[in-house]
């Protein structure tokens, strides 16, 4: 099973992003293999949660350091977490324009991140895509780029 998400405008991202969820947690847990979960990186975010691509500028990992920390407040708190089933899922990630090598990164949340299962990895070179596979577990998690640093998005997993 392949799961878009759709880039949806920001003033509908919060409500929409809301339902997507439950869409994704009702449908996601495929039989035939992994659910395919689509993920975009630009310079310093993720297209999908956050709805719209803000066009940040970044040559290097500074940029968005400095990007993020006068904009990721405001940015998360237009974002719904991505609610899933517990099953395994592939999360297909492409890098889009951002002019450097980057990667992926899903873990759990506090003490989450010693006992849920993880996934990582980089070299993720711009206009190229690459796939992270995990069998997620009931939890809460968050995923980000550490390489192209972007906000921590949260998943929710439950049955």
């Amino acid at each position: 099973m392949h799961i878009p998400l759709p880039s949806i405008p920001l003033l509908a991202a919060g409500l929409l992003a809301g339902s997507l969820g439950v869409a994704l947690g009702a449908s996601a847990h495929a039989k035939d293999g992994p659910a395919v979960i689509d993920l975009t990186q630009t310079p310093c975010q993720f297209l999908e949660p956050e709805g719209q691509d803000h066009a940040y500028k970044s040559t290097a990992k500074a940029d968005c350091i400095r990007i993020n920390a006068d904009t990721q407040e405001d940015r998360l708190a237009k974002v719904a977490p991505m609610v899933l089933k517990p099953g395994k899922y592939i999360f297909r990630v492409t890098n889009k324009n951002v002019p450097y090598g980057l990667g992926f990164y899903l873990r759990g949340t506090g003490l989450g991140r010693l006992t849920l299962p993880s996934v990582s990895g980089g070299g993720l070179e711009t206009g190229y895509s690459r796939d992270y596979e995990v069998e997620l577990t009931k939890g809460e998690y968050v995923y980000s780029c550490p390489l192209n640093p972007t906000p921590d998005y949260p998943i929710v997993v439950r049955d």
